[in-house]
């Protein structure tokens, strides 16, 4: 007799139902797994057969064949654990009923007990999209599984209690507060202040209209004058996460592993500051078995870059189709794979090799050669994909030394960056972007409107700094954000000379 259990693989962020059939035979005893399973699949033989023995369950005397179908798709990790052991008391005669809408997750330890696994929201997701209503899984699993609305999920410590809820003892069904987990988010989280951040209005100032319409941004400057802060309270500015950014984001850090299985869902937006000795695939993502990289993890938040120019050409370089497209595709040579990545960059740099080009204290000892190279190390197709940059000088003797004098807050700031948000989702509700930095080119010229006079200073503009068409349509989107944070419907000619100030252009 053929048993079945209903489970689900990951694919990217999402997952797709597989069903496992189990089926004994009278031949040698043995147990082999067919269906492309990765190695970790293929381990679960022997973690199966101790789980059931250690359970005080029989395990088949035969040949034990394990099919996972559809057997065209690559079935990695330790999620079928559960789903096949459950076949096999089946096939050794515990009464757990066929069911069509019921799933198992879960790893199985040697005595039995269930582990945590990674993904598990995907994984739920996707079977609740393919008709399950009710999924079994380990208990540290079953806060996050609950965050999937209209499934009903039941959390178990071990492979007996599975059992035992077929039988005379039910397990309680586990369910979210997700208000819980949002409530915990407050301003006092937030480490880093831009009242503490002493002058650079104006780097303040673009880092506003960065935060309002979800904008790259490059800051230049001596060393210590406040790059790297001010890039630290970015994150105080940023409006909170709508649930539907909040699940996504859930989603990506859940496949990694880098969630806390008391607060399982993702309410702050991620910040992620990496080294310049990362690596292409540490930053894009992949490896054999391709995983999320930096510029996932940082989905719908930041990803600091200090010190850009030193990173390597090639890691730049890739950074390229990720932020004109805000997602990332990976390709093997039997499967691509689709993450996303709409996150604002936030770069920092010295102006020259030795960091005192232009400063008024300290004399640039860099040859023209010298600075040439080291601006190079950013391409010219790179920096047209960011939308504002700003000289971020030394801070007067006067601005160092005042105490009292104390900057305006990021609570005051997010209140206008929040209304600035509130305009953009009214205003595309319909189209499917959340923010201006993911306006299209057709929906520029819909959202994105001149009058003659600004028109023709736009024109003047192209010629006069030779703007490519991309740079054009930043600006028009810089423009389009400088408007909502003063509540203006319309793009008028100041917006569009103060978005020229952030020209993406090195200086």
């Amino acid at each position: 007799m053929v048993t079945k259990a209903i489970t689900a693989a990951t694919f990217g962020i999402d997952s797709r139902k597989i069903e496992v059939e189990v089926d004994t035979t009278s031949s040698l005893p043995g147990m082999s797994i067919v269906g492309l399973p990765d190695n970790a699949v293929n381990e679960a033989r022997e973690r199966v057969r101790s789980a059931i023995k250690n359970s005080g369950y029989t395990f088949p005397s035969g040949k034990v064949i394990v099919n996972l179908a559809p057997a065209d798709i690559r079935k990695e990790g330790t999620n079928f654990d559960l789903p096949i052991a459950v076949c096999i008391l089946k096939e050794e005669g515990i009464d757990i009923p066929d069911d069509d809408k019921t799933a198992f997750l879960g790893e199985l330890s040697l005595d039995g007990s269930l582990r945590k696994i990674n993904g598990v929201i995907s994984l739920v997701s996707g079977l609740k999209d393919s008709g399950i209503s009710t999924v079994f899984v380990p208990e540290e699993n079953s806060k996050e599984a609950a965050l999937v609305d209209g499934v009903k999920v039941f959390g178990a410590k071990h492979l007996c209690e599975i059992v035992s809820h077929y039988l005379d003892n039910p397990i309680k069904e586990t369910a979210a507060d997700i208000k819980k987990y949002f409530l915990k988010h407050t301003e006092e989280d937030f480490v880093f202040d831009f009242k503490d951040v002493k002058g650079q209005n104006k780097a303040k100032r673009a880092l506003e209209i960065a935060a309002a319409g979800g904008h790259n941004l490059l800051m230049t400057g001596s060393p210590g004058s406040g790059k790297t802060l001010m890039a630290k309270c970015l994150p105080s500015i940023l409006p909170p996460l709508e649930f539907r950014e909040s699940l996504e984001l859930t989603k990506i850090y859940s496949i990694c592993g880098l969630l806390n299985p008391e607060e399982p869902l993702v309410v702050k937006r991620p910040y992620r500051a990496i080294h310049h000795t990362a690596s292409p695939n540490g930053i894009i993502g992949g490896g054999t078995n391709p995983k999320p990289g930096e510029i996932t993890l940082a989905h719908r938040g930041v990803l600091f870059l200090d010190e850009m120019a030193e990173f390597p050409r090639q890691v730049l370089e890739v950074l390229r189709q990720p932020l004109e497209d805000g997602e990332i595709v990976i390709s093997r040579a039997k499967t691509s794979i689709k993450y996303p990545a709409k996150f604002m960059l936030i770069g920092a740099m010295n102006p020259c090799p030795c960091g005192f080009l232009g400063d008024k204290e300290k004399e640039c000892k860099c040859t023209d050669f010298q600075i040439q190279r080291y601006r190079s190390r950013l391409s010219g197709p790179l920096l047209d994909r960011i939308d504002l940059i700003v000289n971020v000088p030394r801070l007067t003797t006067e601005e160092l030394i005042n105490t009292k004098a104390e900057a305006e807050p990021s609570a005051k700031i997010r209140e206008r960056v929040m209304a600035a948000r509130k305009i953009q989702a009214e205003r595309y509700k319909h189209e499917g972007i959340l923010t201006n930095s993911e306006l299209t080119s057709k929906q520029i010229k819909i959202f994105c409107e001149l009058d003659k006079t600004s028109s023709d200073f736009m024109k003047e503009a192209a010629q006069k700094y030779m703007l490519s068409g991309r740079k054009f349509n930043r600006i028009l989107k810089i423009a389009r954000t400088i408007a909502d944070l003063e509540q203006k419907e319309n793009i008028e000619l100041k917006h569009l000379t103060n978005a020229l100030q952030y020209k993406v252009d090195m200086n």
